[in-house]
């Protein structure tokens, strides 16, 4: 017997809930993509399309990727807290090619809303911003 598309999507959400938490609002998301994912799969397969024709196309919207308490890896779908070198050339890409392809600023860490908020303030507990226009002031007079 055949499964149907929603009884294949329901078995791989349950092997994903055994293997990590989700809430409630993950299992919606995640069954609605899985879902969607394999009927785009049949339709291509009975068509005789070639199913990766979107190989260039992000697996999720940039600006959703970064979110607070982790970050999605828009070339695979991995979440991290952040997102390190070597998982990036891993992809080919370094974190300057990563942010130009997607349409960050140069500036935008590739973390965790969390993890930056908690470096930017222990930085300034520890008198960067002060210390950093100090320095910036003393190499202005150097340069006159």
């Amino acid at each position: 017997m055949t499964k149907t598309l929603v009884e294949m999507t329901a078995e791989i959400i349950q092997s994903q809930i055994s293997t990590r938490e989700m809430s409630t609002d993950e299992i919606k998301v995640a069954l609605n993509e899985t879902f969607q994912t394999l009927k785009g799969l049949q339709e291509a397969e009975i068509s005789g399309q070639d199913a990766g024709d979107d190989e260039n196309k992000p697996v999720m919207d940039p600006r959703k990727s970064i979110q607070r308490n982790k970050i999605v890896c828009l070339e695979c779908g991995q979440e991290f807290k952040m997102l390190s070198p070597k998982h990036l050339k891993s992809h080919g890409l370094t974190s300057k090619e990563y942010r130009k392809k997607y349409g960050f600023s140069a500036r935008q860490p590739l973390c965790a809303k969390s993890l930056s908020e908690r470096r930017s303030k222990s930085g300034k507990e520890r008198g960067l911003p002060e210390n950093l226009r100090k320095a910036i002031a003393a190499r202005t007079k150097k340069k006159k």
